[in-house]
């Protein structure tokens, strides 16, 4: 059996993220086209079905309507949504990091405000369309504040949190809880909107399950004559280890070089464009991974 070379080494913090002006507005655009999404979507079709769309979102809209109906008291969106997050954001700023706090709590500030500004504008009644398309808007507008460094806000810090910390994707057990908020809005406010509320959040979350690459892991073999190189470029952009394998290639009998090594969801396209360019006669082949247990680096949000 042919001989391997392991090359492995511990991870250490990569050097300090340099956020330049460039950085700084692509997050910024981002982070002010999901707030609108998600403000007009609140006001379209989440409006329109009378749904709840989850998260603390879900829960400031449960509190307002509740304080309506049962008080006849109007309470501003903008007024609740920051002080459910007030708590959520602390933990974030200690867990997560300061500059993805700060950048989520943009979110929060613009959402909630858009949602109080933007007049309401029903697109369609028909609740099962409300429902699917509401859910996918809503989920394009949390993976645009995931792509931007950010959430938006509530469950969705304790759901990067957890994944931070146990390197799990945590958006399905995000779902599970907000079924249980939506069981509560289903005693007070009647079953149809609260089912029809699970279908949007169902949607929703697998928009963001597959939008967001952060905590996917994929499995790269790589044939290649340029092992060596191609094992530096991997460390370099990625901080990822490789493991070497000789062999030899049973359709010529020459002796190949296979480097295995595990990355990021996000990071494949930027790796094989660099295999590419280092050996164009490379041979990849590119596997999803289910689940890796051992060190595994994975790249600070800040």
């Amino acid at each position: 059996m042919p001989g391997n070379k392991q090359k492995e080494r511990e991870a250490v913090p990569f050097p300090a993220r340099r956020h330049s002006a460039a950085d700084t507005c692509r997050r910024l655009l981002l982070i002010v086209l999901a707030s609108v999404i998600m403000a007009a979507n609140i006001q379209s079709f989440v409006d329109a079905g009378g749904l709840f769309p989850g998260g603390f979102n879900g829960l400031t809209l449960l509190i307002q309507r509740s304080a309506q109906r049962f008080a006849g008291i109007a309470l501003p969106f903008t007024l609740i949504n920051l002080l459910l997050n007030a708590i959520p954001a602390v933990i974030s700023f200690k867990l997560i990091g300061r500059r993805f706090t700060l950048y989520s709590c943009l979110v929060i500030l613009l959402s909630s405000v858009l949602t109080d500004l933007i007049p309401s504008v029903p697109i369609t009644h028909d609740v099962l369309l409300v429902c699917i398309f509401g859910g996918i808007f809503n989920g394009l507008a949390i993976s645009l504040c995931l792509i931007a460094g950010a959430t938006s806000g509530g469950t969705d810090f304790i759901s990067v949190a957890l994944s931070e910390r146990l390197g799990v994707d945590a958006w399905n057990y995000i779902f599970m809880g907000n079924c249980a908020m939506l069981a509560v809005a289903g005693l007070l406010f009647g079953w149809d909107a609260a089912l029809y509320s699970i279908i949007f959040q169902f949607a929703s979350t697998q928009i963001v399950h597959r939008l967001d690459m952060r905590f996917k892991r994929t499995t790269l073999f790589i044939i290649s004559n340029r092992a060596v190189e191609v094992y530096e470029r991997i460390k370099d952009t990625t901080h990822h280890g490789a493991t070497l394998f000789r062999g030899t290639g049973l359709y010529n009998g020459e002796e190949r070089d296979m480097i295995y090594s595990v990355i990021a969801g996000d990071q494949v396209k930027q790796i094989t464009r660099a295999v590419r360019e280092i050996d164009p006669k490379a041979f990849i082949n590119i596997l999803k991974t289910d689940h890796v247990a051992g060190n595994f680096y994975r790249k600070p949000h800040d």
